[in-house]
């Protein structure tokens, strides 16, 4: 049988300051880790098809700038979380306000959310980067057709960061 009783302690005395700390970790290292893997495929694909048809190389890159976005994206909201920290003390019974624990779950909840959607766009945007690489490689009229889709896959992470500055108007130090 689970003791509920217990794990709330466990989270009663976590101290907020590291939830926010790991919120703002996650949205820049899960946002750097999607636009890394976004460009290793769009990267892979350009290399591979710029064998074939040298042309594709300059306007092919516009994928990989698309990926370095997502982690921009984190980069911003880390800096916007952080500024939302602020330091207070213990309460007089040695436990931290209940105000304070909101305040560090949802810097945490922002980062984790802005880390995952640009986790996702990063890859999302690789993958169809890659296919835009290949497919101009083939067939030059297929470049800005495809061009668009991956604009939509990189308004994911915009989407991740609209959501997190939304959430994080709830986190208040105070």
């Amino acid at each position: 049988m689970i003791d509920y009783d217990h794990w709330g302690l466990v989270f009663r005395h976590i101290s907020p300051y590291m939830w926010s700390s790991l919120g703002c970790s996650l949205a820049i290292g899960l946002s750097v880790a999607g636009a890394a893997w976004g460009i290793f495929l769009t990267g892979s694909s350009l290399v591979g098809a710029a064998v074939k048809a040298p042309r594709i190389t300059t306007k092919n890159l516009i994928s990989v700038i698309f990926c370095e976005a997502a982690a921009i994206y984190g980069v911003i909201t880390a800096i916007i979380l952080q500024t939302k920290v602020e330091e207070v003390p213990l309460g007089s019974d040695g436990e931290w306000p209940i105000n304070i624990l909101k305040a560090g779950y949802a810097v945490f909840g922002c980062g984790l959310c802005v880390g995952l959607s640009n986790l996702v766009c990063g890859i999302c945007v690789g993958v169809v980067g890659s296919s835009c690489a290949l497919a101009d490689a083939q067939n030059s009229a297929l470049f800005v057709k495809i061009l668009v889709i991956e604009i939509f896959g990189s308004a994911l992470g915009l989407f991740g960061v609209i959501v997190a500055i939304i959430m994080s108007g709830s986190a208040v130090f105070k």
